[in-house]
């Protein structure tokens, strides 16, 4: 029988995607273990409109096979088809024991119907969503059928199990709140875990609402600026300025027990993704933003961690869900364009940000996001008048401003602008003093250009102090010593370069340069040969490499009007 008719109509969904075709009805079961090995392959590449395809066609085949209903489960809930995923939940919660994430699903779908007593029913029979999840939904199941003093109490118990105390306090502390009891949030915000509740989005809203109550704004925009510095984004800034007008703010973090299993899911995906656990995490997001399709948070999450999968497609579409008038809609759209730039789409990426410093005009991420994408198209130009913006935006420069700097200043640099670059380095400098990166680009600039070669060695060997076993930052060691005329320490370093980071052309270019310049001149060539072999590359001149090789350094760098390494081989 097909699939789609064998389950509920919502699965339908699972046909609209392609994922209903049936399996012939001749398939051997060697074909079965091949489409088998096909889903677990593209489930394990993150692939989860294929995982789904393949999961479906396995499922029509057999009905009540386990391992392919949850794998089913898992890619549809990752497709966010949240609706095709609660009704193949709903027949596999049968089994003994159910499947968990099953169990999360139909969790899911009882607090959103508001019938908490069918969620605690699930629990109590023997469904196990995990010590951390099982504990806060009973919690706010609790406080979702009106027993918010039993709740508290629940929240407690879980609050003295190792490794649960931090969870289990904020979900008090937004419960407490809830219900209007503001001193014991407050007291729970600011006690043991403020650090952890105040770094994040969420937990600055809540708290900042929760002492605005208290008719504490004073304390509320102190605890903005901590967290966000002069430059908060949009709505943190709108926030601020109701705090400022001595507005009171109501508490909207919360609004009901649904609203808090939601910031369970929302919770334990942050966790999760934390721990560099995406594809539990993503189930996790999927669900929190089912229960809560408002919740920006949510929706940011999935589509990061789709775009850290692979899933540029999926990611883009995830982030072009948050409309213009969500006050997040900015972030989505920074979202969006990395997306498309990792999707090899730049040219689209560039036209969401210049619409984006159009719609947004005063945000210095914008154009600080727009000079990034600029600069990796080598536009340097373009990106170094973005980087204007951003800069001139962004206020007075704080530490934390150094990589706005650099990135300025190397556009600057690659678009003919030195004088400007330079001061953009020593800037970035006096803001991050050992800075490897910034140390490493201004002293090798400054060894090209044959200036400050004293203070730019001294710049590089402190990079390289900062940065051993990076390869770029050794090579420039290397040069430096290869520009002062001290080959024979410019080979240690290039070869400790080279053995770094083997596969770059322009590495082994320059191992080849100080090869010649201390007479091995066959090695020199090798390398020579490797570099050419590995390209091509942006940064080598193969043209330059290929004169190498056929009259030698020495006759190139006469050439070029240098002076030659070793006057005796430059005679033509």
């Amino acid at each position: 029988m097909p699939f789609v008719s064998k389950l509920s109509p919502a699965l339908c969904l699972v046909a609209a995607l392609g994922l209903g075709a049936a399996l012939p009805a001749s398939a051997t079961r060697a074909e079965d273990a091949g489409a088998y090995l096909a889903a677990q392959a593209a489930a394990m590449d993150s692939n989860h409109a294929e995982a789904a395809r393949y999961f479906a066609r396995l499922l029509a085949d057999d009905p009540a096979d386990m391992r392919v209903q949850e794998g089913l489960l898992v890619s549809l809930l990752s497709l966010g088809e949240a609706e095709a995923a609660r009704d193949l939940a709903a027949q596999m919660i049968t089994a003994k024991p159910p499947s968990q994430v099953a169990v999360l699903v139909m969790l899911a779908d009882a607090a959103r119907s508001g019938d908490f007593a069918a969620g605690q029913a699930l629990l109590e029979g023997g469904g196990d969503a995990g010590q951390l999840v099982g504990g806060l939904y009973k919690a706010w199941a609790l406080a979702g059928t009106g027993k918010m003093s039993e709740a508290m109490v629940s929240f407690d118990a879980l609050a003295r199990i190792d490794g649960l105390e931090g969870f289990a306090s904020y979900h008090r502390a937004l419960a407490s709140a809830l219900v209007g009891d503001y001193e014991s949030a407050e007291a729970i915000f600011s006690g043991k875990y403020a650090d952890y509740f105040d770094g994040t989005r969420r937990g600055v809203l809540a708290h900042v609402q929760v002492l605005s109550q208290l008719e504490r704004n004073a304390d509320a925009v102190a605890l903005i600026d901590r967290a966000y510095g002069n430059a908060p984004p949009p709505e943190i800034a709108a926030v601020r300025k109701r705090l400022d007008a001595g507005e009171t703010l109501p508490f909207t973090r919360i609004g009901s027990a649904r609203d808090g299993v939601a910031e369970v899911f929302q919770s334990v995906a942050l966790a999760l993704n934390a721990d560099s656990l995406p594809g539990f995490a993503l189930i996790h997001a999927r669900l929190a933003l089912w229960l809560s399709p408002a919740d920006v948070d949510a929706a940011l999450l999935s589509a990061d961690i789709l775009e850290s999968q692979d899933q540029y497609d999926l990611a883009i579409a995830a982030y072009a869900e948050i409309g213009p008038d969500n006050p997040a809609f900015y972030a989505a759209e920074l979202g969006r364009a990395q997306a498309m730039v990792s999707a090899g789409r730049s040219e689209a990426a560039i036209e969401v940000l210049e619409q984006l410093t159009r719609t947004h005009a005063t945000l210095p991420n914008a154009w600080s996001s727009l000079g990034d994408t600029l600069r990796r198209e080598e536009r340097y130009a373009e990106a170094a008048k973005a980087y204007d913006k951003a800069i001139a935006l962004s206020g007075t420069p704080r530490p934390a401003d150094w990589s706005l700097w650099y990135s300025r200043a190397i556009a600057q640099e690659r678009s003919g602008q030195w004088e400007a670059a330079e001061k953009g380095f020593r800037m970035a400098l006096k803001l991050s003093p050992d800075q490897p990166m910034v140390l490493n680009y201004l002293g090798y600039s400054y060894v090209e250009k044959r200036q400050n070669l004293k203070e730019a060695l001294q710049m590089i060997e402190k990079a390289v102090a900062g940065r051993p076993d990076d390869g770029y930052i050794t090579d420039s060691l290397g040069w430096a010593y290869y520009r002062l005329g001290r080959f024979d320490e410019a080979v240690v370093q290039m070869e400790k370069a080279v053995e770094l980071t083997p596969d770059d052309p322009l590495l082994n270019d320059h191992l080849g340069d100080v090869y010649w310049s201390v007479g091995r001149q066959r090695e020199a060539e090798f390398q020579w040969r490797r570099a050419l072999n590995l390209g091509p590359s942006n940064d080598l001149d193969p043209e330059r490499v290929r004169r190498k090789l056929k009259v030698g350094l020495d006759v190139v760098l006469k050439e070029e009007g240098a002076a030659p390494l070793h006057p005796e081989h430059a005679q033509n």
